[in-house]
C-alpha cells in the first residue's frame, strides 16, 4: 500500500504542478478581464438570478442548479483541505484562497455561460457542460471532439473512482472519531442513501441539494461567526498574520513563498472547483432565459464556497491556534502549536477549544452533509458525461447504470482507505479534467465576450434578456431556438404567426 501511496502522490505532484497553478491564476485574469469582472461589478444580479426564475420538465430552476454545483463544491475540501493548506502552507495560505476565489468567480462564470449556450436535450432533460461546449462550441471539430471525449472520459472517471474516495473516507473517518462508528458500516449507510437518491433522477437531486446545501452552509457559518466573537481579541493578530505570511514576510516562513502560493491555490480549486468544470455541468441544467444569467448565479456559488465556508474553517483555526505548520521538507515542523495533532482533525480542535467535547460530534454531522451532497454531484455529473458519450438509448441507460453501481462501490472502497491515498487520488481526477477544461476554454473565449455584450445591450435597453444564437451568428446552439421561442411566447413577445415583437421593459 505504501508504494501505490507514494506513486499516487508523484503522479498528483506531477498534475499539480506549479504550471497549473499558474494557468489557474492567469485564467481567472483573463477571464474577469474579457468579461468586465462581472464577479466585482455584478453582484446583485448574481443573488438576483439566485431566486429568480423557475424551473420546467427538461431543466431545474436556478437556484436547484446553484444547490447541485454548490453541494458539488462544498464538501470536505472545505474541512480538511483548508485544515491541509495552513498545515503546509501556513497561514498566509488562507490570502490566495482569497485571490483565487475572487479570480475563480470569474472563471465559473464563463465555464457555465458556455454549458448554457451549448446545451442540449437528452432524454427530455437539459445535459450540458466542457465535453458538449468543446464538441460543439470549438471551430475546428478535430480538435474540439477528441477534447470533448478526453474530458468526458477523465471526468467520468473522477467522479466515478477517485473522487468518491475523498469524501467517504472522510465521512467514515469522523464518524469513527465521534462515535466509534466502524467504516465499513458508515461506508455501506452513505452507499444506499446515495443509491435511493441518484436514481431519482435530476429532479430529486435538486431538491436533495437545495434542502440540504442552504442548511448545512448556514449552520456552518454560523457556528464560525460566534467562535470569532467569542476570540474577538485575537482577530487583529490572525488577520495581521494572514497578510503578512501572504507573501513570505514572516521570518519564520522565509523561503517558502512558492508553497504558500500554491497550497493555497490548490486547495481553493480542490474546494471551489473553479476552472475544473463540474460546476458548469448543474449550469447546464437550469432552465433560464439567457446563459449569462446562469453564469452570473454560479460565479456566485464560488463566494460562498471559498469566501465564506472555507474563510469560516480558516479562521476557526487560526483565531483559536489550533494548528501546525512544516517546513519545505513537509515533515519538520515550524510551528508547533498543538504537538502530534494531524492537521484532519484541526478543525474539531477549533471549535472543542471553545466548546469542549462539541468539536467532533459536530464536524462529523457537517462532513457528512457536505460530503453527502458532494457525491449527488458527482452523480449527476457522472450522468451528464455518460450522455455526452453515448447520447440516448439503451446503451446510455446501461452506462449509467453501470456507472453509477461504480461510484457506490467507490464510496464504499473510500470508507475504509488510507486517507493519503484518498487525497492522491482526488488531486490526480481534478487536477486531469482541469488542464483539458482550462485549455479548451482559450478557444472559446470570443463566444463568451459576444454573450456578455448580448445579455449587457438588453439590460442597457431596459429588457429582461432573452438569447438567440442565430441573431448572434453563433452555431450549433439549436436548443435555444425552441426555448427563445417559448419565453417570448409566454411574455407576448410573439404575433399570431410566431414573428417575433419587440421584447417587453422590466424594470430588473
Amino acid at each position: 500500500m505504501d508504494g501505490l501511496v507514494e506513486l499516487t502522490g508523484t503522479l498528483a505532484g506531477n498534475l499539480w504542478s506549479n504550471w497549473l497553478v499558474y494557468f489557474v491564476l492567469l485564467s481567472g485574469v483573463l477571464f474577469t478581464a474579457v468579461l468586465r469582472a462581472p464577479q466585482l461589478l455584478r453582484i446583485r444580479e448574481m443573488v438576483t438570478y439566485l431566486v429568480r426564475g423557475g424551473d420546467s420538465s427538461r431543466g431545474v430552476s436556478s437556484f436547484q442548479a446553484f444547490a447541485m454545483a454548490l453541494g458539488g463544491r462544498v464538501g470536505v475540501g472545505n474541512i480538511m483541505g483548508v485544515a491541509t493548506a495552513i498545515h503546509f502552507g501556513g497561514p498566509g495560505a488562507m490570502f490566495w484562497m482569497w485571490v483565487t476565489a475572487l479570480l475563480g468567480s470569474g472563471v465559473a462564470v464563463m465555464e457555465s455561460s458556455l454549458a448554457q449556450v451549448y446545451k442540449q436535450e437528452i432524454n427530455g432533460e437539459y445535459r450540458g457542460g466542457p465535453a458538449y461546449y468543446m464538441a460543439r462550441g470549438i471551430r475546428w471539430r478535430w480538435l474540439g471532439v477528441p477534447l470533448g471525449f478526453i474530458y468526458a472520459g477523465a471526468a467520468i472517471l473522477a467522479f466515478t473512482v477517485t473522487g468518491p474516495t475523498i469524501q467517504s473516507n472522510s465521512i467514515a473517518e469522523s464518524m469513527n472519531g465521534a462515535w466509534g462508528i466502524d467504516p465499513r458500516i458508515t461506508g455501506v449507510v452513505v452507499a444506499v442513501l446515495f443509491c435511493l437518491v441518484i436514481f431519482g433522477g435530476m429532479k430529486r437531486i435538486g431538491k436533495v441539494c437545495g434542502f440540504l446545501v442552504p442548511f448545512m452552509a448556514v449552520a456552518y457559518i454560523l457556528l464560525g461567526i460566534v467562535i470569532l466573537v467569542m476570540d474577538a481579541s485575537r482577530i487583529p493578530e490572525m488577520f495581521r498574520l494572514i497578510f503578512s505570511s501572504a507573501f513570505g514576510g514572516e521570518a519564520v516562513f522565509g523561503g517558502m513563498l512558492g508553497a504558500i502560493i500554491m497550497w493555497g491555490v490548490k486547495r481553493a480549486v480542490y474546494s471551489s472547483e473553479a476552472g475544473t468544470g463540474s460546476g458548469a455541468q448543474a449550469s447546464a441544467a437550469a432552465e433560464v432565459s439567457h446563459p449569462f444569467k446562469q453564469g452570473l448565479a454560479q460565479g456566485f456559488s464560488i463566494y460562498i464556497d471559498t469566501l465564506f465556508v472555507c474563510t469560516i474553517t480558516g479562521l476557526m483555526i487560526l483565531v483559536t491556534g489550533q494548528y501546525n505548520v512544516v517546513g519545505l521538507d513537509e515533515e519538520t515542523e515550524i510551528i508547533s502549536n498543538i504537538p502530534g495533532v494531524e492537521s484532519a482533525v484541526y478543525t474539531q480542535s477549533a471549535i472543542d477549544s471553545v466548546f469542549p467535547g462539541f468539536g467532533a460530534a459536530f464536524v462529523a454531522i457537517a462532513m457528512f452533509l457536505f460530503a453527502f451532497t458532494t457525491l449527488l454531484s458527482f452523480g449527476f455529473y457522472a450522468d451528464t458525461n455518460i450522455a455526452f458519450l453515448f447520447r440516448s438509448g439503451r446503451k446510455e441507460r446501461i452506462a449509467n447504470v453501470v456507472v453509477q453501481i461504480v461510484l457506490a462501490a467507490s464510496i464504499l472502497v473510500g470508507a475504509f482507505n488510507k486517507s493519503d491515498f484518498a487525497w492522491n487520488m482526488a488531486d490526480i481526477g481534478v487536477g486531469l479534467y482541469s488542464w483539458i477544461n482550462l485549455f479548451a476554454m482559450l478557444f472559446l473565449v470570443g463566444t463568451g465576450i459576444t454573450v456578455m455584450k448580448d445579455y449587457s445591450e438588453q439590460r442597457k435597453a431596459g429588457l429582461d434578456p432573452i438569447f438567440d444564437p442565430a441573431r448572434l451568428g453563433i452555431r450549433n446552439a439549436e436548443t435555444w431556438e425552441a426555448i427563445a421561442q417559448r419565453y417570448r411566447e409566454e411574455r407576448g413577445e410573439v404575433d399570431e404567426d410566431g414573428r417575433g415583437t419587440p421584447q417587453v421593459r422590466t424594470e430588473t
